[in-house]
């Protein structure tokens, strides 16, 4: 059977504050719970610069804004993973430069040593980070859940696009409770 982790994705206080609310918080604990209980690896990733954004290039839509610019993306407290998901000492957090998890980062890395071979994906957004790292794990030949409720958007109705018609070309998509409930890691 090949060997699960649950990735929590960009629940930093910055995104929660913006996004999410006291329903998907307690469903993503339950997710987070149950990883645990699974004996399941749980990885908490993160969008993060160095000081000054030598990373962000200005063509860049969606984080190009920032170089030269004091944010909030260099406040230690808004960028730090929320309360309600704290990282255990055995949790691994890796810190990603662009929107998918694998971007600039060391996951690919860090899931091939552990072993991991199936991912279970949550996070903020849906139509961000959950899509793109679900793209590049699938291109990465990883198998993929999405727990459904455990993905939030700004946008219900692309949440729900994504959701029911494009991730289950690529991903097995359930909701928090069915996934706790199985006796199956996936």
């Amino acid at each position: 059977m090949p060997k699960h982790a649950l990735l929590v994705m960009d629940v930093q206080n910055i995104i929660v504050q913006r996004y999410a609310d006291a329903a998907f918080m307690a469903r993503l604990q339950k997710a987070i719970g149950a990883a645990r209980a699974k004996e399941m690896p749980v990885i908490h990733v993160v969008v993060g610069f160095r000081p000054g954004y030598p990373e962000v290039n200005p063509r860049n839509k969606m984080f190009g804004g920032l170089a030269g610019r004091p944010g909030s993306l260099a406040d230690e407290e808004a960028n730090r993973i929320h309360d309600a998901v704290t990282p255990r000492p055995h949790d691994i957090v890796v810190t990603k430069r662009r929107v998918s998890s694998f971007a600039g980062s060391d996951l690919d890395m860090v899931l091939r040593t552990l072993g991991i071979e199936h991912l279970v994906l949550t996070g903020i957004a849906t139509s961000g980070v959950v899509l793109s790292t679900l793209r590049q794990a699938a291109d990465l030949d990883y198998g993929l859940t999405v727990l459904s409720d455990a993905c939030q958007d700004a946008d219900i109705e692309v949440h729900r696009v994504l959701t029911e018609k494009v991730f289950p070309q690529q991903a097995d998509v359930v909701s928090v409770d069915d996934w706790t409930k199985s006796s199956s890691p996936h």
